[in-house]
């Protein structure tokens, strides 16, 4: 541009020398002189503009040099200053824009404006990466305490119990919200919202998100939370205690081992879904509503993987071996996840959660699918129990017990385990199968088609508990103590229904008939183990045909059969042991009906002949009250020898 107006000089001064009108050439000239100093002076006016904006910018820069030394104290005054600094950047990057040099030819004033546009840019990343640790420091110092006031989390024998106090909850009791948390179907989640940070704060966070996105630095602030906000959530199930072992971890574990890992996962999901996962949703929110779908994204991106590890534990519980002992710890994590599924959909209802809701849907139809096939292991590992030698003492085996406290704690789980069965899936196919043929062939079964499937299925397994007895009674010599070890076990059997809602469950019928068992096997054991000792006292043989006189050789030989019939009974039958109380006055009183009457009855009529004999006593030896009071002491569990002194 100098060169232009030094040319249009020597144009002037030419024409002055050489003109024969001066005056006339001067007036022509000076409109392109005019324009060319106006052009010189645009120039000179830009150049002083890039040099202001340079210098303007040097003391931005300065300022965040200045806060980096002390970020915190400066932003304890607020945002302002990292406003104004932005604001000051933008309208100088603007500035530099709208300046146009390259028209004009200066190459090195046009490098010079695309420096300071890259300084402006620079200087802009720094103020951002100010802001973004700020945010992030804000979000770390300012977290709430996992144990806030008002809120206590503590183990019980199934899990964890949760206790938030009545100003935190809508003005709820703390035993609402306990059971709520423990086994409800609600899924209002606001009920269980906590402040994960501290409220005075969330201003700020909000503030530096909506600065850091007006600037177009979304990424990086988005990023910033959810890294943040994903070690929190951890912390969070650290402290819970839920852990996330992987499938080969799982499939290694000893039972006692993963079964307390189970109880806590349960609970641990419960609170972790239904509070923390409320509550960091809301976070969320507060942050970054304004900027739509981000606040969802922001919630999801943080909280998904540890989701997925969740529920990733699950699924290997159901592919490792179903042992009748895991189907408590099944149909808890299915009930509980369960009753979470409306919790899960609602907070991952966008499709970038899809992966969360499909998951735990799938992973709650496997552990309906494991709970089936754990049903079919006990029932194979019932048929396949089997004895080699008898049950000592005729009592209640262990298998019954154990039998009858399973399907008893099933009663628990009636309305689950109801959906389950009902299914149409092959894995209830083997017990319905095996029910049908039951019904066909046994009468007494033909009832249970209007049961509920629960009801049906735990007939079905008493059943062949049953079976199994009887195979078990099969190895007693002594058929009187095969009798007595299956009305030990029927009778406890019945009984335990009798005292909780399994009865109920199972049927009128189905106790009618197990009472008749027990009444049934109760006199046959009568009949096996008494009648030998009351064929001592009859009256057959004792008379002479022909005289009609008393043998008293034969009466003697009664006696003193029964005397040793008796004391071999009492000595073995005060070791068996009938545990139901009930049961054992029914078989004494049973017992002495028909031995004392007939004892006293055979005493009036033959002990007169032989009161004069020698040694009388040896043959008479227990009078009717001893009678009725060693028949007191069967069934104590604890063998005693008779000896008559000792009774006396």
């Amino acid at each position: 541009m100098d060169a232009q107006v030094l040319a249009v000089a020597k144009s002037i001064v030419k024409a002055l020398e050489t003109s024969t009108n001066p005056t006339e050439d001067l007036v022509r000239l000076l409109p392109e002189l005019k324009i060319c100093l106006a052009r010189k002076s645009e120039i000179l006016e830009k150049k002083s503009r890039v040099s202001e904006i340079e210098e303007q910018l040097n003391s931005v820069l300065v300022k965040v040099e200045n806060w980096d030394c002390d970020l915190s104290m400066m932003w304890n005054r607020g945002p302002n200053k990292h406003l104004e600094a932005i604001n000051e950047i933008q309208c100088l990057t603007e500035s530099l824009e709208s300046l146009s040099l390259k028209e004009d030819g200066e190459k090195d004033d046009d490098r010079k404006k695309d420096e300071l546009l890259q300084f402006a840019r620079s200087i802009l990343q720094m103020v951002m990466s100010s802001l973004e640790e700020e945010f992030s420091k804000i979000l770390v110092e300012n977290r709430q305490p996992v144990e806030l006031e008002g809120m206590s989390v503590c183990w019980s024998q199934y899990g964890l119990s949760f206790v938030i106090s009545t100003s935190s909850v809508h003005d709820d009791s703390s035993e609402d919200t306990q059971a709520r948390l423990q086994g409800d179907n609600s899924n209002d989640s606001e009920d269980f919202i906590v402040d994960l940070i501290y409220p005075a704060i969330l201003a700020d966070l909000k503030c530096i998100a909506e600065v850091m996105f007006i600037s177009n630095y979304n990424q990086e602030c988005c990023q910033a939370y959810i890294s943040n906000r994903k070690d929190a959530l951890e912390d969070i199930l650290f402290f819970l205690e839920v852990e996330r072992p992987n499938i080969e971890e799982v499939l290694q574990m000893e039972w006692s081992f993963l079964n307390s890992k189970i109880k806590k996962w349960i609970c641990g999901m419960k609170i972790f879904v239904r509070v923390y996962l409320a509550s960091e949703k809301r976070l969320s929110d507060k942050i970054f509503g304004a900027f739509g779908s981000v606040s969802q994204s922001c919630f999801i991106d943080s909280s998904k993987g540890l989701m997925l590890q969740l529920l990733s534990f699950s699924q290997a519980i159901t592919i490792s071996p179903h042992s009748p002992k895991k189907i408590f710890r099944l149909l808890d994590m299915y009930d509980g996840l369960a009753d979470l599924l409306p919790n899960i959909d609602a907070l991952f209802s966008e499709e970038a959660g899809s992966s969360v809701r499909t998951e735990s849907h799938e992973v709650l139809s496997r552990l309906g699918d494991s709970v089936r096939r754990t049903f079919l292991e006990f029932w194979n590992a019932l048929r396949r129990n089997e004895s080699t030698t008898p049950y000592a003492g005729g009592g209640i085996h262990h298998l019954t017990m154990y039998v009858m406290n399973y399907i008893q704690a099933l009663t628990d789980y009636g309305d689950t385990l109801n959906f389950l069965l009902e299914e149409n899936g092959e894995d209830c196919s083997w017990w319905l199968s095996n029910m049908n043929v039951i019904i066909q062939e046994d009468d007494e079964w033909r009832s249970t088609q209007n049961l509920s499937p629960i009801a049906r299925y735990l007939q079905l397994v008493i059943s062949i508990l049953e079976s199994n007895l009887e195979h078990k009674s099969m190895l007693y010599k002594d058929i009187s103590l095969k009798h007595f070890f299956l009305m030990n076990n029927i009778c406890y059997m019945t009984q335990k229904a009798k005292d909780s809602d399994l009865g109920a469950l199972l049927g009128d019928n189905w106790m009618r008939n197990q009472n008749g068992k027990v009444q049934q096997h109760a006199m046959n054991y009568e009949r096996a183990s008494w009648n030998p000792i009351l064929s001592f006292l009859r009256e057959e043989g004792i008379c002479n045909l022909r005289s009609g006189s008393v043998s008293k050789a034969v009466l003697k030989k009664r006696f003193q059969g029964f005397n040793l019939a008796l004391e071999e009974i009492y000595k073995t039958q005060t070791a068996w042991l009938v545990s139901n109380l009930d049961l054992r006055d029914d078989l004494q009183i049973s017992i002495s009906l028909k031995v004392v009457q007939a004892y006293q009855t055979f005493m009036g009529r033959y002990s007169n002949h032989l009161v004069d004999e020698r040694h009388g006593n040896r043959y008479i030896k227990y009078s009717i009250e001893d009678l009725q009071q060693f028949l007191l002491d069967l069934f104590e569990g604890s063998p005693i020898s008779l000896h008559k002194s000792d009774r006396r």
